[in-house]
């Protein structure tokens, strides 16, 4: 392909990308914003159903009902439990794999490299006795126990993983959840043609799935990746596209289960592997991550330091690390791997390489992961993606953007590592916080998306103002990505900082913006906070603590959002999810929730307006708890 594409549609804060997508000789979802920039407004409300043959049918004045009788209200919030269903089975077979992988491991007394991360888990689960492979055994059971029972039969770990007063709360409201994959099963068969039509029944089921969501399919798979693959080390690390080595093999790896890959990432450093490379030419095999597995590579990065170079971007920055030409295949877990992706692999030669059933690509070999044949599996990739650099290295020009990203940010961030730096205690911060050095934090979360101004543009605009107010962010998710690569996280950006924070940042050496990883470490801060909040006394919205996903995008973001509102945080949109055109959906997501969970929604696509509103959520809370 030679035509040029215009890149005006859709701009990125990401300012040298930009430029390099604007020289691009191929079709990137930057150049597609403008082809889909006219939204269906029934959709965008929520008002559109397509469940039955009668349909699909839209609401609007003249037509305020269906032809079944549903309404408005009915619609969107059979729409929205649906999505949040959706998003709740993501995350429910994202742990149902690892909590697989760790029994696996354990029968087989493999490598157990987080041996204090067992010991945590035993001591939450009171699970005694054995060795550490029956210990994590044991563990295993009882999270394959709790995710197979019926909806009917209330889970046994949430009352042992969840915050007494928020247990208590949700204990009141009927909201705590059954097994985690039939409540996935329940919301689906809820929202379909004419069986619930109690809109406030079907959001409040919303919050079962986000509990269920939250606890296990973020908190407990963190904890279980940490057993198998080590926990996370604090240490400076390179992002961007400059951590693509041009004379290695190099692998990119999508989606967001680490343990899938864990025997493909330690095999690349076996001698005899990285003499396979050298036989083909190159100096030897690395691993690129992108998205959130990307995330969590870097996360525990320092434990294999010898074949992972460095986080490259996040879900819409695939295809430009793609497009430079020197990655020879693209290794696939889960989600978050867009479709366009394909053509440029094809373009390219880039052999594709599917390790989940459940994310095949229709241009990708599948070699669907077993834990028995892991070490067979293994060598196949290592194979395919040495013939496949064999055919493409003298064939394919390389594109490179070795000055993009930084060297200097700080990762391996998790609620053990931070704690571990603050002293192993949360005192020095909450005095920071009570005394004003630190106004609050703000968790910004979630995804990227290509509306908000464009690339992460609302999220990064939206971070700097929170810090220029000194308010302290932690990040997790494809946002961490945006935020990395333009600078937010590495120490230098104490600059931006208001001047308190900023001096914390310069005496302490970080960043004003915390990078905790993948989007699966949403769990990671609901533990900081929760201990944070047991420390004080109080409950969750007690906190001058606020939640944010500014560029929200899929429906797993609208689980991790019902987490966020079970918990009872202030829950801030740059969009709004597909609910507008209920009423009552907004009145409960917007108001009401705030006397169910103490949490509620609110939208701002603006990114000062947004910081505005949240800095003043976190100076009412401050308030509440007698903070000047």
């Amino acid at each position: 392909m030679t035509e040029r594409f215009s890149c005006t549609a859709c701009c990125s804060a990401d300012k040298p990308l930009e430029k390099f997508i604007s020289n691009l000789s191929m079709e990137t979802s930057f150049h597609r914003v403008e082809s889909q920039e006219v939204k269906c407004e029934f959709g965008l409300e929520g008002v559109c159903c397509r469940l039955c043959a009668n349909g699909p049918c839209r609401i609007t004045p003249d037509s305020p009902l269906g032809v079944c009788g549903a309404n408005a209200d009915v619609m969107v919030t059979r729409n929205f439990l649906r999505a949040v269903s959706a998003g709740s089975g993501c995350y429910i077979h994202i742990v149902e794999n690892t909590v697989r992988n760790l029994k696996n491991t354990a029968l087989a007394k493999g490598t157990l490299k987080g041996l204090n991360a067992l010991e945590r888990l035993c001591n939450v689960f009171d699970i005694s006795g054995g060795d550490v492979y029956e210990k994590a055994a044991n563990v295993a059971d009882a999270v394959l126990a709790d995710l197979y029972k019926p909806d009917f039969e209330k889970m046994e770990l949430t009352k042992k993983l969840a915050y007494e007063p928020r247990l208590k709360r949700w204990e009141e409201l009927g909201i705590l959840p059954g097994g985690a994959k039939s409540e996935v099963f329940s919301g689906t068969v809820k929202s379909s043609t004419n069986l619930n039509s109690d809109p406030v029944d079907m959001l409040l089921h919303c919050l079962r799935l986000g509990i269920s969501t939250g606890l296990y399919g973020l908190l407990l798979t963190n904890l279980l990746n940490d057993i198998m693959l080590g926990e996370p080390e604090i240490r400076i690390a390179p992002v961007g596209l400059r951590v693509i080595d041009p004379d290695y093999i190099n692998i990119m790896i999508t989606g967001h289960q680490h343990s899938m890959i864990a025997t493909l990432q330690d095999r690349l450093a076996d001698d005899d592997v990285i003499q396979k490379a050298k036989a083909v030419g190159a100096k030897g095999f690395k691993l690129v991550g992108c998205t959130c597995v990307g995330q969590d590579l870097q996360l525990r990065g320092a434990h294999y330091t010898n074949v992972f170079d460095g986080h490259g971007g996040n879900n819409f920055t695939s295809e430009i690390i793609l497009a430079t030409g020197a990655i020879d295949a693209v290794l696939t877990d889960f989600n978050c791997t867009l479709p366009g992706i394909e053509p440029i692999c094809d373009n390219l030669k880039i052999k594709q390489i599917c390790i989940d059933s459940i994310s095949k690509k229709a241009n990708a070999e599948l070699v669907d992961f077993s834990f028995d044949a892991r070490t067979a599996t293994t060598e196949c990739i290592l194979d395919e993606v040495v013939v496949a650099y064999t055919a493409r290295r003298d064939n394919v020009p390389l594109n490179l953007l070795p000055d993009h990203g930084n060297d200097t940010t700080l990762t391996g961030i998790s609620e053990v590592s931070l704690k571990a730096f603050l002293g192993d205690t949360w005192q020095p911060l909450i005095e920071l916080i009570a005394g004003g050095q630190i106004k609050g934090l703000a968790a910004v979360v979630g995804c990227s998306n290509l509306t908000g101004g464009g690339h992460d543009v609302l999220t990064v605009e939206m971070t700097k103002e929170l810090i220029a107010r000194d308010i302290l962010v932690l990040s997790a998710g494809c946002s961490s990505g945006g935020l990395e690569n333009c600078g937010l996280m590495s120490p230098e950006a104490a600059e931006l900082a208001g001047p308190k924070l900023k001096a914390i940042c310069q005496q302490l050496g970080i960043p004003p913006v915390l990078n905790f990883g993948p989007c699966l470490a949403i769990g990671r801060l609901e533990m900081v906070a929760t201990e944070i909040a047991a420390a004080l006394g109080v409950d969750l919205p007690q906190l001058p603590l606020v939640l944010s996903a500014p560029q929200w995008l899929e429906e797993q973001a609208l689980a991790d959002g019902a987490f966020g509102l079970a918990l009872g945080l202030p829950l801030h949109l740059g969009v709004p999810p597909f609910v507008t055109g209920s009423p009552i959906a907004v009145q409960v997501l917007c108001e009401d929730m705030k006397s169910l969970t103490g949490g509620h929604v609110l939208i701002n696509g603006d990114a000062t307006e947004s910081a505005v509103l949240l800095e003043d959520i976190i100076l009412q809370k401050r308030e509440a708890l007698g903070l000047a």
